[in-house]
């Protein structure tokens, strides 16, 4: 029986595809090979593969397919996985008036069947890296935080867990029941804990750790200023809601005297560490600002739309040097839990702007991969197909009857339907093969999720 090489040496080799690099000069090729070493790219290039190469354990004959690097998921919330299908006509303060109470309910057993769900739906739509942003911590409710990273874990999903929170509550004037937020000093306690726990800064590291307290209306500026303050001290990522909705700006202006933007400056919360969600309601001097300081953007198109917030202006972001990737948000306002599919809603919804060319299919796809990178401070590892990179790839089935018509096969992904995944890679591993996840029952995942969803209902 022949001795199989370590894991570490041996190679896959994926030709005759067409491939879009992202990388810096945007490198395409219509028939050209990639080769993976263990868990990293060795070589990317035109035409069919090295002769020479040994220890091929895999070899994929790509005609009919487009490579892409792995998208990466800048904002999500897990545990709304099941809560999908409420408050179907709201607005966001509306909506999370009536799903706050059902958020307060949750416990650590719920929120891994949700994040389960969740995962799942992302690795099915060609997501290799996510974040996800969870604030809910019911007392009671055991180790919701620790349920999350365990769930991802499960299915290979490389993962930032953002340890969230809310301290503001109706009492205090913020929107949060009282019982659904946490004590300032307990929540920086848990964070810093969450850091030293599983916060993995290591080229190729599978898990690292944000610290993200929920939004403006929901935390109080002491948290804000000391959360900033607790994340440079253990270097670390900083995330928030941010500029999301018109009405936000307004309850800014009326408890702080000033806008989103420069209330967030006033906290410590502008540099190349942080990243905002949505930031819809945005004027050239916010964006500039962002531009200067190099504070990134999770941009939320179907979430955006689904709670009518408005259209972000992720083209003048763009120009002016704002780091945007995409985001999921939470299947309670995206209930598809897709990210493939916000490629194409990304450059739709821009293009209502009037411009016709305000995103290209090239851009869109920038978005979803080095974009988020760069969002996640992940760019020098992830975003791109390069040597030395991880192998987080993405393999498109584009000669299919909803594709083949469709010459140019970035734009087959982008605007056409969402391909079929012939094989998702995570750090050299496949994830999914032919559309199916590889390291898990989806059957039991969609059971325990349905369970989760009636069961979290019924406390109701």
């Amino acid at each position: 029986m022949a001795v199989q090489p370590p894991a570490a040496d041996r190679r896959i080799v994926i030709e005759n595809v067409a491939i879009a690099t992202v990388d810096a000069q945007d490198t395409e090729y219509a028939r050209g090979h990639v080769v993976v070493l263990g868990n990293t790219i060795e070589s990317v290039g035109d035409g069919p593969a090295p002769a020479w190469l040994d220890n091929v354990a895999r070899r994929i004959n790509g005609e009919g397919h487009l490579l892409t690097p792995g998208l990466v998921n800048t904002h999500h919330h897990f545990y709304q996985w099941i809560t999908r299908g409420l408050a179907q006509d709201s607005i966001l303060f509306d909506w999370l008036v009536a799903l706050y109470p059902t958020w307060a309910r949750i416990d650590e057993d719920l929120v891994h069947a949700a994040t389960q769900g969740s995962a799942a739906a992302l690795l099915k739509s060609g997501c290799t890296t996510a974040s996800d942003h969870h604030y809910v911590f019911p007392r009671g409710g055991g180790d919701v935080l620790g349920a999350s990273v365990a769930g991802v874990q499960e299915l290979g999903l490389r993962f930032t867990a953002l340890r969230g929170s809310m301290d503001r509550s109706k009492k205090d004037g913020g929107l949060p029941p009282d019982h659904a937020v946490e004590d300032t000093d307990e929540i920086l306690a848990a964070s810093e804990s969450a850091v030293d726990k599983w916060h993995d800064a290591s080229f190729g590291s599978m898990l690292q750790v944000a610290i993200a307290p929920c939004s403006p209306f929901s935390v109080s500026t002491e948290l804000m200023r000391q959360s900033a303050e607790l994340a440079r001290r253990k270097g670390v990522r900083l995330h928030t809601h941010g500029s999301e909705t018109a009405e936000e700006e307004e309850f800014c202006k009326q408890l702080f005297g000033m806008g989103p933007t420069d209330y967030f400056e006033s906290t410590g919360w502008l540099g190349e560490d942080v990243w905002m969600a949505h930031c819809v309601h945005m004027n050239d001097s916010d964006i500039a600002k962002f531009a200067e300081t190099g504070t990134g953007v999770a941009h939320c198109p179907s979430s955006n739309a689904r709670l009518a917030a408005g259209i972000a202006r992720v083209p003048d972001m763009l120009r002016a040097g704002v780091p945007v990737g995409l985001g999921v948000d939470g299947t309670a306002s995206n209930e598809s839990g897709e990210l493939g599919t916000e490629l194409r809603n990304a450059l739709l919804i821009n293009r209502l702007h009037g411009r016709p060319d305000a995103l290209t299919v090239r851009q869109a796809l920038r978005l979803g991969t080095m974009g988020g990178a760069r969002v996640l401070g992940r760019q020098a590892e992830i975003g791109s197909i390069e040597p030395g990179k991880l192998a987080d790839l993405a393999l498109w089935k584009v000669d299919g009857v909803l594709h083949s018509s469709i010459a140019d096969p970035v734009a087959a992904l982008v605007l056409g339907a969402l391909p079929p995944l012939a094989v998702l890679f995570v750090n050299g591993n496949a994830v999914v093969e032919n559309g199916r996840l590889t390291t898990v029952d989806e059957d039991r995942i969609a059971l325990a999720a349905a369970r989760a969803a009636r069961d979290l209902a019924a406390r109701g």
